[in-house]
């Protein structure tokens, strides 16, 4: 009996299971096929990378609302610690993001931001600025810059529906802050008129900043009484 079990012949594992097979062979157990990892199929694949597209374009969109200054600084040869830095470095009213200059352009196509199209080019990430303080939100990259001993520049910039190049960035970075238009309005308002004159002569975008800051303050002034 113990030499008619061991000479017994195991079925193959394309052999189908039935009860006879089983009767004839107690030892037989049906094959483990391997686990194999599942593949998305290309449809499925494309499917996920065009809703990724879709929520950039949104996240975009979303940032262009309130903005103030919209600008790309060029990406390549950033490590992801140093951008994780410069993030940490800008004002909370300024974001920064990295998309593709496609999905950008989609976002800002037919409003001001368009204008940006010239610097649609190589790798960009993307500077949102949600506040007046312009220099504020320029001066945090330019400090980390020259730390980092970094070649990137900036790619060019729209602020108020005008175009920027890199060249140009100057006017930009030396825009009176808040604080400065307002002591330069006060100190107008106290001396003689020829200084209130002085004042109004100065160049069309400083004297729009000094109209806005005085509207702003006696906006303020009337909602705290």
């Amino acid at each position: 009996m113990e030499t008619a079990l061991l000479s017994t012949t195991f079925p193959s594992s394309s052999h189908p299971l039935s009860l006879q097979t089983h009767f004839n062979n107690p030892f037989y157990t049906l094959p483990i096929k391997p686990l194999t990892q599942f593949k998305p199929s290309t449809s499925i694949r494309s499917a996920i990378s065009r809703n990724k597209k879709e929520e950039t374009v949104e996240t975009v969109k979303q940032q262009l609302e309130n903005c103030h200054l919209l600008a790309g600084i060029k990406y390549k040869g950033f490590t992801v610690q140093q951008f994780q830095q410069l993030r940490a470095t800008l004002p909370e009213n300024t974001s920064l993001l990295v998309a593709k200059n496609t999905l950008v352009l989609k976002a800002i196509e037919n409003t001001e931001w368009e204008a940006l199209k010239p610097c649609m080019k190589g790798m960009n990430a993307w500077m949102f600025v949600h506040s007046e303080e312009i220099q504020g939100a320029i001066k945090p990259y330019r400090v980390f810059q020259k730390e980092k001993k970094l070649e990137n520049d900036f790619a060019g910039a729209v602020f108020e529906g005008n175009y920027y190049k890199p060249e140009e960035f100057k006017t930009l970075e030396t825009m009176p802050t808040r604080a400065e238009v307002y002591g330069k309005l006060l100190g107008a308002l106290k001396s003689p008129a020829s200084a209130v004159v002085g004042t109004l002569q100065a160049p069309a975008r400083d004297l729009v900043m000094v109209l806005k800051a005085y509207v702003k303050k006696l906006e303020d002034e009337s909602g705290g009484q």
